[in-house]
């Protein structure tokens, strides 16, 4: 068989990466301070700096070792590439997103037919980046309030337009 060890948050953070409320008790208030480990994000960063080192140490041993972390700041990159996935394939799979479908938009190329995956890519690259950077937000807004076809800045610049399906059904 293959010899195994799993690192978890609960067999660390009680000896190794624990707090400094329960490495006081043990060592002292100054022991404690210096070595335990919160939740504030440079203790996390330093949480899984050690269990890398531990897991490197028990892979040097022969065991595979499998670790079961994920920090918090992986989550808002996690979000963000899951949102960018789904919005680019349901663009280029039906013209819009579920939410843009259920209140009749859909997205259009210059030439009045629906995105493929590069124009869908290159939409939610821009729709993400206004969305990220506040003032392309504000531009976009603007462009959109003042433009001849209401246009955000990642439209205007794709020559895109967004068509309100309902809109156009009533005529």
């Amino acid at each position: 068989g293959v010899r195994t060890y799993v690192l978890d948050g609960d067999n660390v953070r009680h000896g190794l990466n624990a707090g400094p409320a329960m490495l006081a008790e043990k060592h002292g208030d100054a022991y404690g301070e210096r070595f335990g480990l919160g939740f504030a994000p440079e203790d996390r960063v330093e949480n899984i700096r050690r269990i890398g080192e531990v897991a490197k140490l028990l892979a040097d041993a022969g065991l595979v070792v499998l670790t079961a972390f994920v920090g918090l700041f992986v989550w808002p990159i996690l979000y963000l590439t899951i949102g960018f996935i789904y919005r680019t394939v349901t663009i280029a799979n039906g013209s819009a997103t579920w939410g843009m479908r259920f209140v009749g938009l859909e997205l259009r190329d210059i030439n009045g037919r629906p995105f493929d995956l590069s124009l869908a890519f290159l939409h939610t690259f821009g729709y993400t980046l206004s969305m990220a950077v506040p003032i392309l937000q504000v531009i976009s807004v603007i462009m959109m309030l003042t433009g001849p076809r209401a246009q955000g800045l990642t439209d205007s610049l794709l020559g895109s337009v967004a068509l309100n399906r309902r809109a156009s059904a009533l005529r």
